[in-house]
């Protein structure tokens, strides 16, 4: 993706590239663009780049749901009754 290359550029010898570095410079630079910036964005991204995105937004959207809902920690065995005569 070319803006990822822009900005990688742009920090490289500024940022460490540890995680918090990395979040960072996506809130900054989440924070300077507005809706339309980023509708400008998504158009001009090739369509692997755009399955890309949003595969990453429905698996961590999607991690946070259940996440939050503690979903594992809920759920019950299932116990199938099987009546034997």
């Amino acid at each position: 993706m070319k803006l990822i290359d822009e900005l990688y550029e742009l920090y490289r010898n500024k940022l460490t590239g540890d995680e918090e570095d990395i979040d960072m410079l996506a809130f900054a630079f989440l924070e300077e663009m507005d809706r339309e910036d980023l509708l400008n964005i998504i158009k001009d991204l090739e369509n692997q780049e755009l399955y890309d995105l949003m595969g990453l937004y429905l698996i961590e959207s999607l991690k946070g749901k259940f996440a939050s809902e503690n979903y594992g920690q809920r759920r019950s065995p299932i116990i199938h009754q099987r009546n034997i005569h």
